[in-house]
């Protein structure tokens, strides 16, 4: 199912009583961010803000805030279908590495309609705003967090080209607002965006720069998902979406941008212009602190008449990104067991803010297989960052918790079981030496068999027989317990 924009999806949310409209005047600054925190910790709704002090544009905030949500955003019952349609496609063929899978996916599907098609007219260029009339105070921006160095974009996807080869790439990075016509551009280094304006620099060049608020939230979803450099985000949105996005030229600069955006942010980064960016209160749950970044300047706003301006806020989880990164999760697992064929399943838990924890069984075979694991995926693109991989058995689900914490401290000798890495960091690891550079653990709490410096034999789970269990099974609502 494709939704015709955001506003179609704000209606289905409306239909499975996912939404609440708040009504009651309420402010950008702190005030939204408190609301939705409370929302997003109890497992609330998703929120429209009708009516933001001071402006006449409403606020969605927590819209992917739930399993059913995040779904719903995706057009499935489950995102586990959408795992299913690649694992069905990757069984057809079988090229080599990770990346030469994922890249292969559009020449799997023999599909037109997953790739992008150009309109000549848009509901994003409703209105178009040039010179002063261009003013990023328009927009109901939120201030999150009370250490925040200012407002932030938090749900913007920017879009960018190389400059050699002209290919398109759309991330999310928050964009910190300074004043009515520059914001900071978040870029990490490790980001294909930054290494996009790292080609413009080292030419002397300006880069052109869209950014696209709202849309149809799949595409929303496709500017966060792990995709290698080269794999344009549009068509794997429109994989997802099972129908084409519909992209229109920008009005001042050489970028094209979904259609059906609420409002698009047209302009520019010069090569060698930075500026302090942050702090910014992070999904780490800690603020992330300030740093130089390059600077966006804008030269046009465009949009619909009455667009919806939407926002997210990240902190201590579980927030509402920890739903799409659990999506990513799901979606992207069947790449991972391609290359890994011997993984059962994988959890990133929320409390591990996707890089810092990953449990995962793997059907184990021979000696040291969960080491080898470890380095394998270490290896594979994002999960580079991830500072604690757990291997367990195939037999451990490692979906519940309460299961993995438990095999862990009973299968592991640290000093055995265990393995440090120095290597890359995620940026925003506070709690490394240095930025960028650190180290990570891989830790094996499987059953050991011959060859694992285990000379003693395995015990065995305490289980009841089946007949027992099965008896008392069918007497159990006779004993009076509940």
């Amino acid at each position: 199912m494709a939704y015709n924009g955001l506003t179609d999806f704000i209606a289905c949310l409306e239909r499975e009583n996912e939404l609440v409209r708040v009504r009651q005047p309420i402010s950008r600054d702190l005030e939204i961010t408190e609301v939705a925190d409370r929302a997003m910790k109890s497992n609330g709704p998703a929120l429209l803000f009708e009516n933001v002090a001071g402006f006449d544009i409403p606020v969605l905030i927590n819209a992917f805030g739930s399993y059913k949500r995040m779904a719903l955003a995706l057009g499935v019952g489950s995102v586990d279908e959408i795992a299913g349609r690649i694992e069905s496609l990757l069984n057809t063929q079988s090229p080599g590495t990770f990346a030469e899978k994922l890249m292969m996916l559009p020449k799997l599907l023999h599909l037109s309609s997953s790739f992008p098609k150009t309109v000549n007219s848009a509901p994003c260029q409703q209105i178009v705003q040039t010179g002063d009339d261009a003013d990023l105070n328009s927009l109901p921006v939120l201030k999150c967090w009370p250490g925040d160095g200012g407002r932030f974009l938090t749900l913007p996807m920017v879009f960018t080209k190389s400059l050699e080869a002209g290919r398109r790439n759309v991330g999310m990075y928050r964009m910190h607002v300074y004043d009515g016509r520059t914001t900071g551009m978040h870029w990490h280094v490790h980001k294909v965006g930054a290494r996009q304006y790292a080609e413009y620099e080292a030419a002397g060049k300006r880069m052109e720069v869209a950014v696209a608020l709202g849309s149809d939230p799949a595409v929303t979803y496709a500017a966060t998902a792990p995709l290698p450099e080269d794999f344009d985000e549009m068509i794997f949105a429109g994989f997802l979406r099972q129908s084409p996005v519909e992209m229109v030229q920008c009005k001042t600069i050489d970028q094209q941008v979904p259609a059906d955006s609420e409002i698009v942010l047209e302009g520019y980064v010069e090569p060698h212009e930075r500026r302090i960016e942050g702090p910014f209160g992070d999904h780490t749950g800690y603020y992330s602190p300030a740093d130089e970044y390059p600077v966006f300047h804008l030269m046009c706003i465009t949009r619909r008449k009455s667009p919806v301006y939407p926002a997210t806020i990240v902190g201590r989880p579980p927030m509402e990104d920890c739903y799409m990164g659990k999506a990513t999760e799901r979606i992207f697992l069947p790449l991972i067991k391609s290359q890994l064929p011997e993984i059962v399943d994988m959890n990133l838990p929320m409390e591990g803010v996707f890089h810092n924890l990953a449990f995962v069984s793997i059907q184990k075979r021979y000696p040291m297989q969960a080491h080898k694991v470890i380095s394998a995926l270490w290896g594979l693109g994002q999960m580079m960052f991830t500072k604690v991989i757990v291997i367990l058995d195939a037999d451990v689900d490692v979906q519940n918790t309460s299961e993995v914490l438990w095999r862990m401290a009973s299968n592991i000798d640290p000093r055995r079981d265990t393995v440090v890495s120095d290597g890359p960091v995620d940026v925003l690891d506070h709690a490394a030496p240095q930025p960028l550079y650190g180290s990570k653990m891989g830790i094996d709490a499987t059953r050991k068999i011959a060859g694992e410096n285990y000379n003693r034999e395995w015990p065995e789970d305490i289980r009841m027989n089946a007949d027992v269990v099965h008896k008392i099974d069918e007497m159990w609502e006779n004993l009076g317990i509940g």
